[in-house]
């Protein structure tokens, strides 16, 4: 048995859904799907319902995509009421959630889908978050996310950030001592690791918080799996395998070679484990 793992598949582009129709089979296997499936509700059931039949388990986190309100949306719920209602349909669907029991993938081994979100701590040290969005609008950056992404009932994205964090801790932390995990989150637990090109550094904001930057230690992470980026890389951090497992835009990846070949295997692990602890980008193109 193997676990699997891919992100942002974004089936609104039409070439990405007739190439995620073309995926292997492995009804042994678990597969990861980190956030950024698509936009709205038709595409996650149709994507899901491509996706169960053909794996022995599937586990979902939301991507900043799937929380997205647009006004003409079919389900116009805003913030934790759209959070909830995603979580009702990968429930029916028959896919793990964040709101579901971790489950073992081996004895010893636990798989954690997580939901914290972002507060724009991702920015120059000390920036308020008003502070981190003007930092970012001075190189002409603001993202999607300040008109389609809400934090009903909380009065702010970084409100409902800190609640999501404290839900997640406490789950987290009632974990036995004897297991280790798979620590999984649309956005990277770590600043150093969003790496972005120069003309959209700014973006930083928006890819997380400095608040996980130690949860890989604090439990006891074997592999940490995110998305978001669109940069596929493997790297390691106190020993510790991170793997950015983002597909993206049609023109962030080679449609033509299919889409098995971004379908990253997590578990066991492929990639060698440097002596130092400390290593990568290791790029996966």
């Amino acid at each position: 048995m193997k676990l699997y793992a891919i992100s942002d598949l974004h089936v609104g582009y039409d070439k990405n859904w007739q190439a995620l129709q073309a995926i292997t089979p492995r009804p042994e296997d678990w597969l990861i799907v980190a956030g950024d499936v698509g936009e709205t509700f038709e595409q996650l059931r149709d994507v899901f319902g491509l996706l169960r039949p053909r794996f022995a388990k599937v586990i979902w986190v939301p991507g900043n995509h799937e929380l997205w309100t647009h006004p003409t949306c079919e389900n116009s719920d805003r913030g934790v009421a759209r959070y909830q209602a995603l979580v009702e349909l990968m429930r029916g669907l028959g896919v793990l959630t964040p709101e579901d029991a971790f489950e073992h993938f081996a004895d010893d081994l636990v798989v954690c889908p997580l939901f914290v979100g972002f507060d724009y701590s991702f920015s120059p040290e000390g920036s308020t978050p008003d502070e981190a969005r003007a930092w970012a609008r001075q190189a002409g950056i603001v993202s999607m996310d300040e008109r389609l992404l809400h934090p009903d009932p909380h009065p702010t994205l970084s409100a409902w950030c800190k609640a999501r964090l404290a839900h997640t801790r406490e789950r987290l932390d009632a974990l036995p001592d004897d297991v280790d995990t798979v620590l999984i989150h649309h956005w990277p637990l770590r600043q150093d690791l969003v790496r972005l090109p120069e003309k959209v550094e700014r973006f930083s904001p928006w890819c997380g918080t400095r608040e996980t930057e130690d949860w890989h230690l604090r439990y006891r992470a074997r592999v940490v799996v995110n998305g978001h980026l669109h940069m596929r890389a493997t790297d390691w951090r106190d020993h510790v395998r991170f793997e950015e497992v983002a597909i993206g835009y049609p023109r962030h990846w080679h449609v033509d070679r299919g889409i098995d070949r971004y379908v990253r295997q997590i578990v066991p692990g492929t990639a060698t484990r440097p002596a130092t602890g400390e290593g990568g980008p290791e790029w996966h193109r």
